[in-house]
């Protein structure tokens, strides 16, 4: 079962959070519940939360903060943001902690799940002593440009794209892209999402979901081969991320295209 802390200090949004959690991973998923980020820091000291989904902008002690205080004692934790796109110039410190992903609200469903579930294997890798830390330098976002220039976004999605496109096969995360494209995490989250309409995680789920459809067209095609063709040392984890996307295991998708 995987441990999940929500931090935010309005009631409706942990309550949102917390339905789609059990409504799409349902009893493997036991979610506690912070209002404030001294909350959060003594929930997680108690539950030994792993997962920490976090709101930036909550009164008193703000979401960074606490996360701060988190990555001390709990330099494992996996840590999600929330933020609006005010947050943003607010949120420079988060770039430190290396936060998975940065959800910008208002976050639905496909952006959250595949968000989730590269968290619960984080989990997993680290309970098997092979998570990777993240290697690069620190960015701060105030060497991020003010402005992108005119068609500024056009061709920088079109760089992005290519990045990922052309790394999709490796086990690359949205701070390696970052650190790729020269830019903090924290802008190249809200870049992301203002080119792709959606966060990095869930595009590179999709793209990979999408490539492995290719491969599969061959009746011949393992699907252990397959899976780490598209970035998936764990064949039972990109069975399990085909199915919630497509509907059918990998196999059996194989199986049902034509002759």
């Amino acid at each position: 079962m995987y441990r999940v802390l929500i931090a935010d200090d309005e009631e409706i949004e942990r309550l949102s959070f917390s339905r789609k959690l059990k409504k799409y991973f349902g009893e493997s998923c036991e979610v506690f519940h912070a209002e404030n980020g001294m909350q959060a820091i003594l929930a997680v000291d108690k539950n030994d939360t792993p997962i920490v989904i976090m709101d930036i902008g909550m009164p008193g002690m703000n979401g960074v903060e606490a996360a701060e205080w988190i990555r001390k004692s709990h330099p494992d934790c996996v840590i999600i943001f929330l933020t609006a796109y005010d947050d943003f110039s607010y949120a420079k410190r988060a770039v430190s902690l290396h936060a998975l992903e940065y959800l910008l609200k208002p976050c639905d469903d496909e952006e959250l799940i595949p968000v989730m579930e590269e968290a619960m294997r984080q989990v997993d890798l680290c309970g098997e002593g092979i998570r990777s830390t993240d290697a690069g330098t620190d960015r701060d976002a105030e060497d991020d440009p003010g402005q992108e220039p005119e068609n500024g976004y056009s061709r920088v999605a079109a760089a992005i794209r290519a990045y990922v496109r052309e790394n999709y096969s490796r086990d690359i995360s949205m701070q390696d892209a970052a650190r790729a494209m020269n830019y903090s995490e924290v802008y190249f989250c809200r870049l992301f999402k203002q080119c792709f309409d959606q966060n990095f995680t869930a595009y590179l789920t999709h793209l990979r979901v999408k490539e492995a459809k290719k491969l599969l067209e061959d009746p011949r095609a393992n699907i252990k081969d397959v899976s780490r063709s598209v970035g998936y040392s764990d064949s039972k984890y990109f069975s399990k991320i085909f199915k919630r996307i497509t509907g059918q295991l990998p196999s059996e998708y194989r199986d049902g295209l034509p002759s």
